[in-house]
């Protein structure tokens, strides 16, 4: 039996996720190497990994729109290219500001055009059944990147030092440049194909306005929507309460606790094997399950789980503190097939992947909050405690206000107002 090209296309896209992963996994591990080296405060370096996180976001919906105009092959070959060259030239850095242009402008720009939307839109136009699934897996690829990539880099860091570990990402992501644009297609049209699961033909509409309208008019008419405003409000502290204190600061925590490096690094390794049981998982469920209570039950138990870490971390790893990691690993990017499922189900295929640009958007702007504000209450108060307790609250209000986004058909478009 031939295997359709739909899941060669997938795999290229989880890789390409996966690039963006290894980018997005170095932050944390090297932040205190690069203070130590230059001289800067944990307040420079977070500014910089916020300004990354807010171009992260900010791109995203953009970028999606522009996928739609001028290919979504193009668009991720670039991509890669950003990152590439943000993380490599970090080498020559000697002020703070360059720290900020490079991670923060140039590679935010890249992981920006490889985030979820990417996936979000492949699994659109490629799928027509199993796209909860589907989802769940490329969502898994930033669970993937911390478990190669977290001991990998924190191994090289060791031994050869932050720059040796920003050379190598620079070279992983350019040696994905050719297999995008061998492999993945922008439609199934495009070979002759439907979609994955599909019997007929779905005609799609061609956008007659440039990438950036469209955006700005899709943002325009979902910001009418109540839904639209629940969703974005729920993943911007499930921007918060991941990608910005954990990614972020959870090595630096652990340095606090008197715990090596490496052995944090092992710990969000922990997480990112749970996170790909979890999100393909949480891909299953959205498939036969409500995804308004999938994404209560989510936030309800990541609350729990940032609430334990000032209180059980240590020097050493205790049973206890594996625990944590292992609910954290379950309901990382859990959240986002049920997420994706919501923006389809109310604004439809191909406006429901930018709507989820802008709602992804948000997620990004929590994480960018709470990697400044939570590297400054550390300047500030010489502990890390506040922060976690303050993300675990945020995760815990997040919970109860999904169950206030509306219940609806797949398929069907938003009417709620604001």
């Amino acid at each position: 039996m031939r295997i359709h090209r739909a899941w060669a296309v997938a795999a290229v896209t989880f890789l390409v996720l996966l690039g963006s992963a290894a980018f997005r996994s170095s932050y944390g591990l090297m932040l205190v190497p690069i203070e130590e080296d230059l001289g800067w405060t944990r307040a420079a370096t977070s500014l910089a990994v916020s300004v990354n996180l807010l171009f992260y976001g900010l791109t995203a919906p953009f970028a999606a729109a522009l996928m739609e105009r001028v290919g979504i092959r193009r668009v991720a070959a670039v991509a890669l290219v950003l990152i590439a060259t943000g993380t490599g030239l970090t080498v020559f850095m000697t002020q703070p500001w360059q720290l900020v242009l490079l991670w923060g402008v140039v590679a935010g720009l890249g992981v920006g055009s490889t985030a979820l939307v990417f996936g979000a839109l492949i699994t659109n136009r490629w799928f027509a059944r199993d796209r909860g699934l589907v989802m769940g897996l490329l969502g898994a690829a930033f669970a993937t990147g911390q478990l190669i990539f977290l001991p990998l880099l924190s191994h090289v860091i060791d031994m050869h030092g932050w720059r040796a570990a920003s050379l190598l990402i620079c070279a992983l992501t350019l040696l994905l440049v050719p297999l995008v644009l061998g492999v993945v297609r922008d439609r199934p049209a495009d070979v002759g194909l439907l979609p994955y699961g599909a019997t007929e033909a779905v005609p799609e509409d061609v956008p007659a306005q440039g990438a950036a309208r469209r955006a700005v008019s899709v943002l325009v008419d979902a910001a009418r929507t109540r839904p639209f405003w629940l969703l974005a409000g729920t993943f911007f502290v499930c921007g918060w309460t991941t990608n910005g204190i954990v990614s972020t600061h959870f090595v630096p925590t652990g340095h606090d606790h008197g715990m090596a490096a490496t052995t944090a690094a092992s710990m969000l390794a922990v997480v990112g094997i749970f996170d790909i049981i979890g999100t393909i998982g949480s891909g299953w469920l959205t498939d036969r399950f409500d995804p308004r209570v999938l994404l209560g039950v989510y936030y309800a138990l990541r609350g729990l789980a940032l609430a334990a870490v000032p209180v059980i971390l240590g020097p050493s790893v205790e049973p206890g503190l594996l625990v944590v990691m292992v609910f954290m690993g379950l309901d990382w990017v859990a959240t986002v097939p049920p997420t994706v499922t919501l923006c389809r189900a109310f604004y439809g295929v191909e406006r429901g992947a930018i709507v989820f640009g802008w709602v992804f958007a948000a997620h990004m702007i929590g994480a960018a909050f709470a990697a400044t504000i939570s590297g400054v209450m550390r300047d500030m108060h010489g502990t890390y405690s506040t922060s976690w307790w303050l993300a675990a609250a945020l995760a815990l209000a997040a919970s109860a206000t999904c169950l206030a986004i509306p219940r609806v058909r797949q398929g069907q478009m938003a009417t709620a107002s604001t």
